[in-house]
C-alpha cells in the first residue's frame, strides 16, 4: 500500500502506528493537510463573517478525518497501537460517534500510562481547539466515569446538499 500513503495524507486518529515516519516530515505533510481545509473553509464558506470558524461540507462528510486533522494541527499528542495491539502512547483517540455526524474523542493510554489522570485536561485542550474552529464538543462522563467528548457540527450546519 505505499502508494496510497504516497498520494494521500492521513491524520492521526490514535489508533495508527507510534511513528508516523520522520518528525519533520510528518509536521509538513500536517501544516500542508491544515492549511488546505483552512483555505476549503475561506472559499466554501462565503458570506460567513468567520468562514474559517465554520467546518467546511466536505468535513461534516468526514467528521473523524477533519476533527483529527484538527487536533493533530493543534500539536495534541495522539495515542498510538502497536504491532500487537495494545496502546503504545497516551494522546487523543478519535473515532466515530453514537449518532451519524458525530465523534467521540477520548484520552487513552498503554495500562498503567496515568491516562485516566490525565484525560481531563487533555480533553479540555481538545475541547478549545475543536470549538474555536466551529465545532460543537461536549464533555461527558461513560463507563468507570472516563471522560470522553461528543463532538458535532454546529447547529445548522450541513443541510442536505450533497458536496
Amino acid at each position: 500500500m505505499g502508494a496510497s500513503q504516497e498520494t494521500g495524507f492521513e491524520p492521526a486518529t490514535g489508533d495508527g502506528p507510534p511513528d508516523p515516519g520522520p518528525l519533520d516530515m510528518r509536521a509538513g505533510a500536517v501544516r500542508t493537510a491544515f492549511e488546505g481545509m483552512l483555505h476549503i473553509r475561506r472559499l466554501t464558506n462565503t458570506g460567513n463573517p468567520d468562514p474559517e470558524g465554520t467546518p467546511a461540507r466536505w468535513e461534516l462528510h468526514r467528521p473523524v478525518r477533519a476533527v483529527a486533522l484538527a487536533l493533530e494541527a493543534a500539536g495534541i499528542p495522539a495515542s498510538a497501537v502497536g504491532a500487537s495491539g495494545e496502546r503504545a502512547a497516551t494522546g487523543y483517540r478519535v473515532c466515530e460517534g453514537e449518532r451519524p455526524g458525530s465523534v467521540r474523542v477520548e484520552w487513552a493510554g498503554p495500562p498503567g500510562s496515568g491516562a485516566a489522570h490525565g484525560e481531563e485536561g487533555g480533553l479540555t485542550g481538545c475541547v478549545a481547539v475543536l470549538r474555536q474552529l466551529g465545532w460543537t464538543a461536549l464533555l461527558y462522563r461513560g463507563p468507570r466515569r472516563r471522560r470522553f467528548l461528543e463532538v458535532e457540527p454546529p447547529a445548522g450546519a450541513g443541510g442536505t446538499e450533497s458536496g
